[in-house]
């Protein structure tokens, strides 16, 4: 099944179904999961990247414990905006995992995700070695986060946004 973009991927997800968000990675995968309605990420984990079928595999079992309808998988462009190298392994690395693992997918930007987060918690002042374990799930939640954000409908009512007060 061919990428579909993200407001077309939430809008055909049934009723409750979480999104996936993957920051694939040389070695890991960071995981993270929204909540039920597509509100909030939240880091969920990272897996070694090995083998596409046993990380389609991987994934899809996730998909079915947490109640997943689709993945958003990070591209990483080029600070301009380019289209690279990497994030043409991304792009084909999510397109081969979404088929192998039987869902649809979007892609999303994300381009210095990983840096803010390294950013943020080092301002929290964590060890390297907290910050290593953390930082690639922590990374897809903050990707997955702000795909979740740009495709949120506004909520009903007449002051949203408001263009009198300039929010």
């Amino acid at each position: 099944m061919p990428p579909l973009p993200l407001p077309e991927l939430r809008a055909a997800l049934p009723r409750h179904a979480r999104l996936i968000g993957l920051d694939p990675g040389a070695r890991t995968i960071g995981i993270a999961l929204s909540d039920v309605t597509l509100t909030l990420a939240s880091p969920y984990g990272s897996l070694r990247r090995g083998k596409l079928a046993a990380n389609a595999a991987e994934v899809a079992a996730i998909a079915r414990k947490e109640g997943a309808g689709g993945l958003v998988v990070g591209l990483p462009l080029g600070l301009d905006g380019s289209f690279g190298p990497a994030a043409q392994a991304a792009k084909d690395f999510g397109r081969a995992l979404a088929e192998a693992a039987g869902l649809p997918v979007a892609f999303w930007d994300e381009r210095l995700s990983t840096a803010a987060v390294q950013r943020a918690m080092i301002e929290a002042d964590l060890t390297r070695a907290k910050r290593a374990k953390a930082v690639d799930a922590a990374a897809a939640a903050y990707m997955l986060q702000a795909a979740l954000d740009a495709t949120r409908a506004p909520p009903d009512g007449p002051d949203w946004p408001n263009p009198g007060t300039g929010a």
